[in-house]
């Protein structure tokens, strides 16, 4: 388990809290999606929010500091993945832009707040 900050579970770690509130919010906005979309652009959006939080916590479960930093690198791809998604919802009429301008300053919070916990990791090494 990773000895990052002492925190001994990864549900104490903001970054992780934060990204549930990703995710979550990813399963709110995608359920009015057309039904014709639900095992396409919604099942996709789906995978990559729920991604974010479960790489957090599983590279923060690993044996060493190399394997976290491992996981929140495929965590930045996923969160750029989703916000991809985000933005060809929005351009696809699926997502209000009111919407999309809720969601996008989350997501960059998130890879923030995940670059940060980056840097410390990079800095034990």
């Amino acid at each position: 388990m990773s000895d990052e900050n002492s925190v001994r579970c990864y549900q104490q770690l903001q970054v992780w809290q934060l990204a549930m509130d990703v995710a979550e919010e990813t399963y709110r906005l995608t359920s009015p999606f057309p039904k014709h979309e639900l095992y396409g652009l919604c099942s996709q959006m789906q995978r990559a929010a729920v991604s974010i939080p479960s790489n957090i916590a599983e590279g923060h479960a690993r044996d060493s500091t190399r394997e976290f930093l491992h996981h929140i690198s495929i965590t930045f791809g996923s969160i750029a993945e989703l916000e991809t998604q985000l933005l060809l919802s929005n351009r696809l009429d699926y997502l209000a832009k009111p919407k999309l301008d809720e969601v996008m300053p989350q997501i960059d919070r998130v890879g923030r707040m995940l670059g940060g916990l980056q840097r410390s990791l990079k800095a034990k090494l």
